[in-house]
Formats: structure tokens, C-alpha cells, sequence
């Protein structure tokens, strides 16, 4: 497993709560809370432009 350095869970109201997270080689992690071994990686532009998205409401059905 890479060396990931996990944030703090993000929860929303009657959601599950997932947790972003980064490497040393710039890559960017998604996972949800407490099933960090399971997780998405890509970039960390293209995370962050999914978050972006879901907090902008166009994206909220994925949470």
C-alpha cells in the first residue's frame, strides 16, 4: 500500500463519509471513512475537481 497521509473524514447530513488523501508522488486518494484499504486514486487535479463539483451541488448523488 503507498504511503498515504489520509485527511479528516468529510461528512454530509445522512451521508457517507469518505476521506481524501495524498502520497509523496502527488497522487491523490479517495475512500470511504474506515475502509481506508479500499480507495480511488488519480490525480490530484482530477479529485479535486470531483470535490469540487460535489460541493457546487452537481455532483451531490455520488455522496
Amino acid at each position: 500500500m503507498p504511503d498515504i497521509t489520509w485527511e479528516d473524514p468529510f461528512c454530509a447530513e445522512g451521508s457517507a463519509c469518505f476521506r481524501l488523501g495524498t502520497d509523496p508522488q502527488g497522487n491523490a486518494y479517495i475512500a470511504v471513512a474506515g475502509a481506508e484499504d479500499t480507495y480511488l486514486t488519480d490525480s490530484r487535479e482530477a479529485l479535486r475537481s470531483l470535490i469540487l463539483g460535489i460541493k457546487a451541488g452537481e455532483a451531490d448523488h455520488l455522496l
